[in-house]
């Protein structure tokens, strides 16, 4: 008589948290607790922060921004990270602009949010941003303030280079990578974790030792390999330090990833007013929009964060542009209405 083998408790599962990026990076995997698991992550944040940081004035990215329209060479990583934001242009009509460096600072967001003076209580009054003209752009005045608009997107006009790796800038452009450089870390990260427990678990050739990982890097969170048999457990709010009881809602993860963009965090007070961190590229102001909260599933957690950014500043026509893009989604008005389409669970 053949034997039936007792059902395995589930693993306990391991959870390390730290501050990094500007933000709190966790790494979750099945035990026992691996040291290569964290380094593996670490690695990938410190690499992304060295190409892409724009508060590192030694970062690759500071130093393209400083080179005044002369090609620079840079890392692959940074390579790949500008060419993500030029897509996620691409794909949004220009709703998410890597271009708008300038803009962020105009509008107080200058160094580490760490160092901002932080607003809480409601959400932020937005007002448009001065933006100082190139000699593309044109004026725009309103409600008495002057805005630039540019006859060719800054975005259209980044030169792009495989071998060597290099990127020119249109003169006066300074970029941003801060939402899908995040994200884009997150992948990455994911996929070096799962390295790293394959090479202590014996291989990913052997499926009874294969273990999943999930990296969240703030609202961007990444999987990688099988989830557990539950799914990864993840609380869907305004604010990713908010405790599991903050009003919102906890999905399931089996694969792919998630991403969340809100108003209602990372504000502070610049000029006697209140501001965000998500702008709109027609003006280079806060951007106003009817939505507080949007969450976005995807198959990679770039996309995740480009289709959740999107959604703020396309504002009433997010809807209609997630569902064309197949973009399961969680909109929260400001209102505090829900909103679930695209397959998104009730």
């Amino acid at each position: 008589m053949a034997a039936v083998a007792a059902p395995q408790p589930p693993a306990q599962l391991i959870t390390e948290s730290w501050e990094a990026l500007g933000t709190t990076a966790l790494v979750r995997y099945a035990g026992p607790s691996e040291p290569a698991v964290r380094a593996a992550v670490e690695q990938e944040l410190r690499a992304i922060d060295a190409a892409a940081s724009r508060f590192s004035a030694d970062s690759e990215l500071s130093r393209l921004n400083a080179a005044a329209g002369r090609r620079m060479q840079v890392s692959r990583l940074l390579l790949e990270a500008v060419r993500l934001g030029i897509r996620a242009a691409s794909i949004t009509g220009g709703a998410v602009d890597p271009t708008l460096g300038q803009s962020l600072i105009s509008v107080g967001y200058d160094r580490d949010f760490s160092q901002l003076t932080p607003v809480d209580g409601a959400l932020p009054s937005v007002v448009s941003a001065l933006r100082s003209l190139d000699a593309d752009g044109l004026q725009a005045r309103h409600g008495g303030i002057v805005v630039r608009r540019r006859q060719v997107p800054a975005w259209r006009r980044i030169e792009l280079s495989e071998d060597p790796p290099s990127v020119r800038l249109p003169p006066g452009v300074s970029l941003d990578l801060g939402a899908t450089a995040k994200a884009l870390a997150a992948d990455r990260a994911a996929r070096a974790a799962h390295r790293a427990l394959a090479g202590v678990s014996g291989g990913s050739d052997s499926p009874e030792r294969e273990r999943g990982v999930l990296v969240a890097l703030g609202g961007d969170i990444a999987t990688y390999g099988p989830a557990p048999a539950e799914g990864w457990q993840v609380h869907v709010t305004d604010d990713h330090r908010s405790s599991p009881a903050a009003p919102g809602q906890t999905v399931s993860i089996h694969t792919g990833a998630l991403a969340t963009s809100s108003i209602a965090t990372r504000r502070w007070s610049h000029g006697g007013r209140a501001m965000h961190h998500i702008l709109d590229p027609d003006d280079g102001g806060p951007v106003r929009t009817c939505w507080r909260t949007v969450s976005v599933a995807a198959a990679t957690c770039a996309d995740a964060n480009i289709g959740s950014t999107a959604a703020i500043v396309l504002g009433a026509r997010a809807t209609e542009w997630l569902a064309e893009h197949g973009l399961p989604a969680r909109l929260v008005a400001l209102d505090g209405a829900v909103r679930a389409q695209g397959g998104w669970p009730e």
